[in-house]
């Protein structure tokens, strides 16, 4: 969401943020806050990200800064949108408001940091996540056991159910749908269920596994459709690119998350470190955790490492 302030005499006289996808922006709501219209002449508007100067969802904003004369816009960061991408920055100079770019431009950045990797890089803002043993393992190799292996404790199995509820979509590769038979909702906070996104070479996995229950949205990417001569992973992106999906968690297993590291497509990674040791299992994706520090979580470490340059 776009943060938009006000500010006449040192004095915040409007805020405003985006509405739901379709509503008002956050220019409009922050305008439409401040109770004496007259006051905007001699006001300063502040707002994270460049005001929009094309009609989508909703009229341009400029537009309706410059039908109330504010004088002064102070700008975070510019929009990376096709139709925006400096175009409102140069229809308010052009209607003499004075324009103030990049105050605070890296923490703005860093806020829109999943609409901008998509419009600048062409692909959702990707997030790798798993849980490892002390000892650099996922899983269990093959148990008899039906019950599921937690390496990771209940503090941080819920906050990863609060980075679900925060995201557009979940990845994971078919063979954790078979093996795990997974439901990839948010149940352990409130919050809404993400579009659960599995990549399979195989057409026919069955409608009988979790993912596929009325819960949430999931979409099968048939890799089997892709070209094998191009990197598979950037094909995916491409894919996601398409389907508008501009922020994704990839949970698994290991052959999908060492598919985004090898290709070196991904923003953060998300690693928990749990205290078991398993003598047989299956490995951890080759990622190197040396250059962060981990943060306690419950009784578990929790590494996060930043591969973001926008």
């Amino acid at each position: 969401m776009v943060g938009c302030v006000i500010v006449e005499d040192n004095k915040i006289i409007g805020e405003g943020y985006t509405s739901p996808y379709g509503g008002a922006h956050a220019e409009v709501n922050a305008i439409a806050a401040v109770e004496d219209k007259t006051r905007l002449k001699k006001a300063t508007l502040y707002v994270t990200l460049e005001p929009c100067n094309h009609h989508g969802k909703t009229p341009p904003c400029c537009d309706l800064i410059i039908t109330h004369e504010i004088p002064k816009v102070v700008i975070g960061c510019v929009d990376a949108h096709e139709k925006v991408c400096g175009q409102g920055i140069a229809r308010l100079r052009a209607n003499g408001c004075e324009v103030i770019l990049g105050v605070e431009e890296a923490l703005c950045k860093q806020h829109h940091k999943r609409f901008l990797t998509y419009h600048t890089k062409r692909r959702p803002y990707i997030i790798l996540k798993w849980a490892q043993t002390k000892n650099g393992f996922v899983a269990p190799k093959n148990t008899s056991s039906k019950r599921p292996f937690w390496i990771s404790g209940k503090t941080a199995r819920q906050l990863v159910h609060q980075w679900r509820a925060e995201e557009q979509a979940i990845l994971v590769g078919a063979n954790t749908v078979i093996e795990d038979n997974p439901t990839l909702t948010t149940r352990d906070v409130v919050g809404k269920n993400s579009t659960r996104i599995v990549v399979s070479n195989n057409k026919l996995l069955s409608k009988k596994y979790a993912v596929f229950n009325t819960d949430a949205k999931t979409i099968v990417l048939d890799t089997g459709d892709l070209k094998n001569d191009q990197p598979l992973a950037k094909q995916i992106c491409e894919k996601l690119f398409e389907l508008q999906i501009n922020s994704v968690i990839i949970e698994g297993g290991t052959k999908t998350l060492q598919l985004f590291i090898g290709e070196n497509l991904w923003d953060e990674a998300r690693v928990f470190e749990g205290n078991a040791e398993i003598e047989i299992g299956i490995k951890a994706p080759a990622f190197s955790l040396c250059s962060s520090e981990a943060l306690k979580i419950g009784k578990d470490r929790l590494w996060s490492i930043t591969n973001n340059v926008i």
